[in-house]
């Protein structure tokens, strides 16, 4: 059984320059959904990685990243999401090892 969890991530940046910074690290970690959402199948140590990437890069005053725990990639997390239109494509195997 997998250690990793399902998270939805979403982000508001004010400025152009911490936007890219913020898509880039992001894209590091999960699959980009749609404008300013991704999909990240984490393990504990990597989520914390990402958040204190993303703690270096906004603005705490002006910026927004929300980071919402679907659960377990093996259970729910698997049929949490539901799109209307064009779906996103099927995020590779996150089973295993990642290399961030």
């Amino acid at each position: 059984m997998s250690n990793r969890r399902r998270y939805l991530v979403s982000y508001d940046i004010s400025d152009p320059k911490r936007l890219r910074q913020v898509f880039k690290t992001l894209h590091g970690f999960g699959t980009h959904l749609q404008y300013s959402v991704f999909q990240c199948d984490l393990s504990e140590v990597a989520k914390y990685g990402m958040l204190a990437q993303l703690q270096e890069q906004i603005h705490h005053g002006d910026d927004r990243v929300m980071v919402v725990d679907i659960g377990p990639v093996d259970s729910r997390a698997k049929i949490a999401f539901e799109f209307l239109g064009r779906a996103p494509e099927e995020p590779p195997d996150s089973s295993g090892p990642t290399i961030v």
